[in-house]
This record gives C-alpha cells, structure tokens and sequence, in this order.
C-alpha cells in the first residue's frame, strides 16, 4: 500500500487532492503543519474545519503537528516587506515541506506531499523544485503534483461550496493579512 503524508492549510485546499489521491489507492494522512497561520484563532478555525470534513472519511488520517509561530517569524522576519508570492513565501514553503518531509521519513510513510500548488496563488514550480530537493535530502519520496492542472482549483471550489466550508481571504500569514 502507498502511504502518503500530505502537508494541508485548510479544508478546500485538501478536499480535491484527498478525493484523488484516494481514487490512486493512497493511504492518505494528512499533516496539518502551519506556523505561519496567524492568528491563532485563525489557525484553530481552519483546523476545526479539516476535522469536520475529515470526519466523514475514516480511511483518512490526519496529523495536527505542533503550531511553531514563534519558530516561522524567526525565520521570515527579514523578509517582512517582501511582496505577497516573493521570497518570503519561498521560505514558508520550504519550512512547510520540510518539517512534512521529515515527519513522513520519520513514520515510515512512502511518499510526501503538499496541497499548496492547489492555489493560484501559489508557486507551483517552486513547491515543485523545493519538494523535489528536499527529496533528495531527506531521503523520501516526494509526489510532486501540480493540484490546479486540469481544473483542480475549479473543482476544490466545487466541493467548498457544496461542504459550506469556511473559506479565508488570505494566506494566512500576519504579513500578507497585513497588506
């Protein structure tokens, strides 16, 4: 059986690749890993809405790991003033990916992967090569999806709006609520 630990931020992010990466035979898990979230009531709403929809799925698994702002301001602090999708989000991906990569070599898991490139918003080549490099790194397999190609996007908003899911208006990190 493929295992994958898939790196989420919110229910409509998640619900598409879940429903394909379990039509694939996957068992799926998903890690519920973002330090970046602010605030923490924003952080908590998105998770209560993951476990609500998970809840519906008892072949899928899912992991909050631990809420680390202190640890992601540390790291993107100097980067406050860049532009939303700049280098700051760079850094965001890769402690993201990281902490999922290590997590899923850790717990045995075949393969890891991230919801991110679901978004528009999103730098899908960039998740792509840091996924990719971390990979290698790390030593577990990266599944290395592009989730807005053949209307990925489209149908995660499909499904949000049929699940009434809380949807937010930004990525959620202060800097970008900011702006």
């Amino acid at each position: 059986m493929k295992k994958i630990l898939l790196q989420v931020c919110c229910a409509p992010c998640a619900c598409f690749p879940m429903q394909v990466l379990f039509d694939e035979g996957f068992k799926i898990t998903l890690f519920f890993y973002n330090p970046n979230i602010h605030p923490e009531k924003e952080y908590e709403k998105r998770l209560t809405e993951l476990k609500k929809y998970v809840a519906k799925f008892p072949a899928v698994n899912l992991v909050a790991g631990k809420y680390e702002k202190e640890k992601w301001l540390a790291q993107t602090k100097s980067l406050a003033q860049e532009l939303e999708g700049g280098k700051r989000c760079d850094v965001c991906y890769r402690i993201r990916l990281k902490k999922t990569a290590q997590t899923a070599k850790q717990k045995n898991f075949n393969y890891y992967g991230s919801t991110l490139s679901i978004s528009p918003h999103k730098k899908a080549a960039k998740i792509s090569e840091l996924g990719n490099k971390l990979a290698k790194e790390i030593g577990i397999a990266f599944l290395d999806r592009n989730w807005r190609k053949k209307e990925g996007f489209k149908k995660a908003c499909l499904i949000a709006k049929v699940e009434k899911f809380y949807r937010q208006n930004y990525c959620g990190c202060i800097y970008s609520q900011l702006t």
